[in-house]
């Protein structure tokens, strides 16, 4: 038996926002939407085009105020073969929110204040 990672799912609060941040910081872009018949939901799912991983962000109407992301302690991360021109990037953007130069990654945070590993192909 073997399992593939199909996709993870984030909750965002600002729809928009959050798929406007995902494309410019990290080049996502939307291969799929799922709208519920009353409005409650939108489930967007967004992809690299070469992984096969998807990133699905869900809209909830009944949300209205920041989610709870506790402490924090839990990511996503993403390889780039470009570290240095990703790193200028996202300094531009002012999304970096830690380095860790020992060990060659750094930190993004979305705008609901997820943090995203940027990690150089090794």
């Amino acid at each position: 038996m073997k399992f593939t990672i199909d996709h993870f799912n984030i909750n965002v609060l600002d729809l928009e926002k959050s798929l406007a941040f995902y494309e410019k910081a990290l080049g996502l872009k939307e291969i799929k939407r799922k709208k519920a018949e009353d409005g409650r939901y939108i489930i967007v799912f967004l992809s690299d085009d070469s992984s096969g991983s998807k990133l699905e962000l869900t809209w909830l109407k009944a949300m209205d105020r920041p989610y709870n992301l506790g402490d924090e302690e839990f990511h996503i991360a993403f390889k780039t073969n470009d570290f240095d021109a990703a790193h200028k990037h996202h300094k531009e953007m002012n999304c970096i929110c830690f380095e860790n130069h020992e060990m060659g990654i750094y930190f993004i945070k979305d705008p609901d204040g997820y943090w995203l590993e940027i990690v150089p192909v090794r």
